[in-house]
């Protein structure tokens, strides 16, 4: 072979050498350098709670980022230029029925939701204020209690157009107290507006085991997991969740002629409450009516009573577990 030829080969025979020492490092532990996994959130009005910034906390935890979404506008409705609903509420903030009809029958059809969800391949939808009954697939009147009037019929619409189309779209999904409320409204669930009231109608007394009746803090107590084969046992791998952080006096009561799967319940005075809802169908869609995240802060900032909620890591699984499933998504 002449010198020419073996010039020629020379490159060849370099990046040769280069990928079979790049494999050697790779099978010694070396790790190229990653961009971070991003965990995407539901928007919201009040950003500022303690369970939204609980949120925040706990992505970084888990070593992700938190990304918070736009607020999904349908074009449906009219908003001001703060993306405030004009003439689409009442006087407590509950979408009127007219207006829910518009968002129930279009869904994520005529608004802005694709533009937001370019490139997202995961939602996290964290807990929040009531959501309005006009939404439900059998609508209901208000409750009439009137410390609970924090409604959002902005954040309402969003997160009804969001999910609906994240169903849709097979997107990966974590929704926490209200947000699994809003997946049961979506999927045309059962709802209860107020436990209390809903217990009262039974004749039953209510013992306040899902809200300190003074709303001080979140109250703990466990539920039961119906299923191994459910995601929410692949996520804890636990048939008895204790001490679960709970604050909420609405529920999904039943799944009835739903896609919906329970997989969790809580006992209390001979009644069964919804704790966790699954779609099977779906890559990765739970609902827990429970606050992982606010466990998982609360061991951060080693509080006062924190040890009587929910294992860190049984916590922290849900969140490893939508970041999991996002990545997946985007393959």
């Amino acid at each position: 072979m002449n010198k020419r030829a073996m010039n020629k080969r020379m490159p060849i025979f370099l990046v040769l050498l280069c990928a079979a020492a790049v494999a050697v490092l790779l099978a010694c532990g070396w790790k190229t350098t990653q961009s971070p996994r991003v965990i995407y959130v539901a928007w919201s009005n009040n950003q500022e709670s303690y369970s939204f910034k609980s949120m925040l906390r706990t992505i970084e935890a888990a070593g992700a980022v938190p990304v918070v979404l736009d607020q999904a506008l349908s074009a449906d409705l009219e908003y001001d230029q703060n993306n405030m609903l004009v003439g689409a509420k009442d006087e407590h903030g509950i979408l009127t029925s007219d207006n829910a009809k518009k968002v129930k029958n279009n869904t994520w059809q005529n608004s802005n939701v694709e533009q937001i969800m370019e490139n997202v391949n995961c939602v996290a939808f964290p807990g929040g204020a009531d959501i309005s009954p006009t939404l439900y697939y059998d609508e209901k009147e208000w409750h009439g209690i009137q410390e609970d009037t924090d409604y959002s019929a902005e954040r309402d619409v969003s997160d009804y157009i969001l999910i609906s189309y994240c169903l849709e779209h097979d997107i990966p999904m974590l929704c926490i107290c209200r947000g699994m409320q809003m997946l049961g409204v979506v999927s045309g669930a059962e709802m209860i507006q107020d436990i209390r009231q809903w217990y009262e109608g039974q004749g039953l007394e209510y013992i306040s085991l899902h809200r300190d009746p003074e709303k001080k803090d979140y109250v703990a107590h466990q539920v039961t997991v119906l299923s191994e084969d459910s995601l929410l046992y692949k996520i804890t791998g636990m048939d008895t969740i204790t001490g679960v952080p709970s604050w909420h006096h609405q529920a999904v009561e039943n799944v009835d002629n739903t896609r919906l799967v329970v997989t969790a319940l809580a006992e209390t005075d001979g009644k069964q409450i919804i704790e966790a809802v699954e779609r099977p169908d779906k890559t990765f869609c739970i609902g827990v009516q429970f606050h992982p995240e606010v466990a998982i802060r609360k061991s951060l900032d080693k509080e006062a009573g924190s040890e009587n909620f929910m294992d860190y890591d049984a916590a922290m699984a849900f969140f490893q577990a939508l970041s999991d499933a996002g990545e997946k998504h985007s393959m």
